[in-house]
C-alpha cells in the first residue's frame, strides 16, 4: 500500500507516542482534525496500525518481575506449507509474545514470557520440544533491558528500571 507524506508522518508519530490526542498531532502534520481522524482510521482499517500498545515496567510492580526468554527454534518445514503450520502451532501457545521467521542457523525466534525460569524451562520441554517439526531449541534468558522499542532504559543504585524516553 503506498501512503502519502502525510500518512507517514501520522504513522511515525503514532509509532513513538499512541497517546497523543488527535487534535496535537493534527497541528504536528498540518491537517484538521477531521483528516487527521480520518487517515488514522483509514490505517485501522487497512491494518496498517494493527494496534496499540503500552510498555509496562513490570520491575517497579512487587511480584510481578517474572522472566522473558528468547528461543532459537531449528524446525523440519513440511511440503506445501513451509513454515508457517508450525509457526501458528507455536504462536498459539498463551505463553508465546512473538514468533519471528529467521534467517541463519536457527529458523524461528520465539519470545515467551513466564513467572519463573522453571515455568519456561517446563514450557520448552513440554510444550516446544514436542511439537513434530522440532529438531532442536537454544534458550536464552533476558537478564536486564537497555533499550526496547525505541525506549531506552537507565537504572538506578537499586537496579530498578528508570525509562527515559529516546
Amino acid at each position: 500500500m503506498q501512503l502519502s507524506e502525510k500518512e507517514l508522518e501520522i504513522l511515525e508519530i503514532l509509532e513513538h507516542d499512541s497517546r497523543l490526542p488527535l487534535d496535537s498531532i493534527a497541528k504536528m502534520v498540518d491537517l484538521s482534525e477531521k483528516e487527521t481522524t480520518e487517515v488514522v482510521e483509514k490505517l485501522e482499517g487497512k491494518k496498517v496500525i494493527v494496534q496499540y500498545s503500552t510498555d509496562i515496567n513490570w520491575r517497579r510492580v512487587d511480584g510481578h518481575e517474572g522472566v522473558t526468554a528468547m528461543i532459537d527454534v531449528k524446525v523440519t518445514p513440511k511440503r506445501g506449507v513451509g513454515f508457517d503450520e508450525i509457526a501458528e502451532r507455536i504462536y498459539r501457545f498463551e505463553e508465546v509474545k512473538a514468533v519471528y521467521l529467521m534467517s541463519g542457523t536457527y529458523d524461528l525466534s520465539v519470545t515467551i514470557e513466564g513467572k519463573s525460569m522453571s515455568q519456561i524451562a517446563n514450557f520448552v520441554s513440554e510444550k516446544l520440544s514436542t511439537l513434530d517439526s522440532v529438531v532442536s531449541t537454544t534458550t536464552h534468558f533476558i537478564m536486564k533491558k537497555y533499550k526496547h522499542d525505541g525506549t531506552i532504559y537507565e537504572y538506578d543504585d537499586d537496579d530498578k528500571r528508570i525509562v527515559v524516553s529516546p
